[in-house]
């Protein structure tokens, strides 16, 4: 018996190893959920947005390193995918998005809802396509799948709402060759970054995610160098637990240790890396770049010598031409000044900080109030959270608090828009990875605005009684926001949000809701949220004054903060 073109792409799915597909049904979709609801191993997983649907699928996939797949409907349905898409596009991570369409007689007739996907998609998708026969089956799906894997990237498929239940005339199983190739340079651009490198005295790492399959070759490097390590982000997983060259991440989350390792070296070896803030790059020293994309060697600072390839690969060719430095002085300092500056940070996230001397000074200049510290709030998580939990994080001061206190230690797991650097993103993307692994512990750290934006999901979360652990860092401000602004001297504007409780609107969804008000309270909230069976939202008032001092904060930064408190001030008199 002939297939329909719906059977044919979920028999496709399920061939993949796509259990999970995300999104809001539609009529143009009706053809592709029957045959996903006649099928045991696919499932649909509704959401109440498509945005959030999009998000879900884009964590599946940077957790599992495999396709993952969400539905939009015709019009609306696939428009609101956009920016989840756009997401996983930024992280690089292969997303299938099947979009549904108007009857294939009325396209281009501005019919009802009628939405140019082809266009709509041009920017954020390897690969569009829209299905206009039947017998374009399987190879337009194959080709669809080929190029979001192979490239790392956003497919999209769209399907007309007639042809779904349309068989083909010939029929044929699909075929899909997905092994990628590991490649390295050649020997003669290893021998020119060995020169450069065995002629360095001060070497300094600078290690992204894209070497975080190569953790062994990387430590290896960093102790044949005498090299400190600075981690991005994406890198603290996979680098931050059991590393005796780390010193942290640079730029606006980072600390001292990492920027004077940065600017103190006399040469630069990143590693599958393409850290964007061109500003906390050193300025003179050489640089060697390894990474598997060329399009990245040099486009962020100049290198001198860059190699195209596989980071673990490469390593292993470029290791035996290394010699070892034997001084470690450069190491030795910068970790010498790692380490008070993690105290300091400790310290800071104790309970009892504001009941010392140092405390009580900065808390009269910054929480005068003595609200929780979400410092305290994040290290008081890492305390709880299981070795192999996964950690999601809203863009924004979530973020900061995380990259902090929060360490990747065991088999710990971390996404986050880190690229896009969207809101909303960590509530769905925690729905999309508690689905990816039913039995380790899910943590999304959510600002309040972010999680308000998508709020509507967390009947997701209940419907499919995931148990996942919101924590909100309930500060009544987009908080990123009010920084940027205090540091350019403007006075806060706009980022008040008249926030609900959340603990509330939780426990009236059918979650456990859980609200933290005062810092003696702190601990035993956080307690009672990993405690609690199922769905948590732990919602923490915590102090809208809190100030994340970057690694290598400027008089320019000081001052504007200065002029800005004065402004405040002075508006709070007038009003």
């Amino acid at each position: 018996m002939a297939r329909t073109v719906a059977r044919v792409i979920v028999d496709a799915l399920n061939e993949l190893g796509v259990r999970h597909v995300f999104g809001v049904v539609g009529d143009a979709l009706n053809p592709l959920t029957e045959a996903i609801r006649t099928t045991d191993d696919v499932n649909w997983v509704g959401c109440r947005h498509e945005e959030a649907a999009a998000f879900a699928a884009g964590a599946q996939s940077q957790l599992s390193g495999n396709l993952g797949v969400c539905m939009g409907t015709v019009g609306p349905g696939s428009v609101h995918l956009l920016n989840g898409l756009y997401d996983a596009a930024k992280s690089r991570t292969p997303v299938l998005a099947i979009c549904g369409q108007v009857p294939l007689a009325e396209l281009g007739s501005e019919y009802f809802q009628e939405v140019d996907n082809d266009l709509l998609f041009r920017d954020v998708a390897v690969y569009r396509a829209t299905v206009t026969s039947p017998d374009q089956m399987p190879r337009m799906f194959e080709s669809a799948v080929r190029a979001a894997v192979s490239q790392d990237g956003v497919a999209v498929l769209t399907v007309p709402g007639d042809l779904g239940d349309q068989e083909l005339t010939e029929d044929r199983p699909t075929r899909f060759a997905l092994d990628r190739a590991v490649t390295r340079p050649d020997d003669p651009a290893l021998a020119e970054a060995a020169e450069l490198l065995n002629a360095a005295s001060r070497v300094t790492l600078l290690v992204g995610r894209g070497a975080r399959d190569a953790r062994a070759e990387v430590l290896r490097a960093a102790e044949l160098l005498a090299a400190p390590m600075v981690l991005t982000l994406k890198a603290k997983e996979g680098f931050e637990d059991g590393n005796a060259f780390q010193v942290g991440q640079t730029g606006l989350i980072g600390n001292p240790a990492a920027s004077h390792a940065l600017a103190k070296g006399d040469v630069l070896l990143m590693l599958g890396t393409d850290f964007p803030y061109r500003d906390w790059y050193p300025k003179d020293c050489r640089v060697v770049q390894i990474d598997a994309r060329e399009e990245h060697l040099g486009r962020r600072v100049p290198v001198d010598v860059g190699l195209a390839g596989d980071v673990g690969a490469t390593l292993r060719a470029l290791l035996p031409l290394l010699k070892a430095i034997p001084d470690r002085a450069h190491l030795d300092d910068c970790r010498d000044r790692f380490a008070p500056w993690q105290e300091g940070q400790r310290r800071l996230a104790d309970p009892g900080h504001e009941r010392r001397l140092a405390g009580k000074l900065r808390a009269a200049l910054d929480n005068r109030h003595h609200e929780i510290r979400p410092e305290a709030l994040a290290a008081a998580v890492d305390s709880r959270a299981d070795r192999d939990a996964v950690f999601t994080s809203d863009t924004g001061m979530a973020t900061v608090w995380l990259s902090r206190f929060v360490t990747m230690s065991g088999s710990r797991r971390l996404i986050g828009s880190y690229n896009l650097g969207s809101m909303a993103n960590a509530m769905p993307q925690a729905l999309g990875a508690q689905l990816w692994a039913p039995d380790r512990q899910v943590v999304a750290f959510c600002g309040d605005g972010g999680l308000s934006m998508l709020l509507g999901d967390l009947m997701t979360i209940r419907t499919y009684r995931l148990p996942v652990k919101l924590v909100v860092f309930d500060n009544r401000r987009l908080g990123m926001v009010k920084l940027e602004q205090e540091q350019a001297g403007l006075p806060e504007f706009g980022t008040e949000l008249d926030n609900p409780d959340f603990a509330a609107v939780a426990t009236a969804l059918g979650l456990t809701g859980i609200r933290v008000t005062d810092p003696a309270e702190l601990d035993d909230g956080v307690r009672r949220a990993f405690d609690t069976p199922g769905p948590v939202v732990l919602d923490v008032l915590t102090n809208p004054e809190e100030v994340a001092v970057p690694g290598r904060p400027t008089v320019a930064q000081g001052w504007g903060f200065a002029i800005a408190k004065v402004k405040e001030v002075l508006s709070s008199r007038e009003d």
